[in-house]
């Protein structure tokens, strides 16, 4: 086993599809229900933009050191991304929107960011785990939560996990 499929293979291990819904309070297969999201553009992404779309969903934080390590690999899944049907979203716990906006600014990086979005997280876990990042396939289901900080290899490699 190679040490990039050791560390996937714990990854898995770790993450919600060997927890269950006891540990997490949600489980592989839940429906994500899509609540309208306004990103730190203006723009908005509504529950019907996710039809037929998976999504790479990583909540963070701005005094988060692992997650500025993490969304640099984040940024650049977003960047390298040519599938129609799969889409990167950042989560910025804070509350703090201007800070946000600062940050993305500061550290470079230009992949799709909400600040909030109550209701949202709690789909994806009950834990308060920074950075944490959720898989969703086509068909709007969780496939997958990942606690913690993830290498570069690992996070590009979330793109083939997602599709169907």
């Amino acid at each position: 086993m190679t040490p990039l499929l050791a560390r996937r293979q714990c990854l898995l291990g770790l993450g919600l599809s060997l927890a269950g819904r006891a540990a997490w309070g949600v489980a592989p297969g839940d429906v994500i229900v899509w609540p309208k999201l306004t990103l730190m553009d203006g723009s908005t992404l509504g529950p019907d933009t996710w039809q037929d779309t998976a999504a790479i969903v990583v909540f963070w934080a701005t005094w988060c050191g692992y997650c500025r390590r993490h969304n640099a690999h984040i940024d650049k899944l977003h960047r390298i991304n040519t599938d129609p049907h799969l889409r990167v979203l950042g989560v910025a716990v804070d509350a703090d929107a201007p800070a946000v906006r600062r940050y993305m600014q500061v550290n470079g990086y230009g992949f799709p960011v909400v600040a909030g979005a109550p209701g949202l997280r709690e789909q994806f876990t009950s834990r308060s785990i920074v950075p944490i990042t959720g898989l969703v396939d086509r068909r709007g289901r969780l496939k997958q939560v990942i606690p913690g900080e993830m290498t570069e290899d690992d996070v590009i490699g979330l793109a083939a996990l997602a599709r169907p």
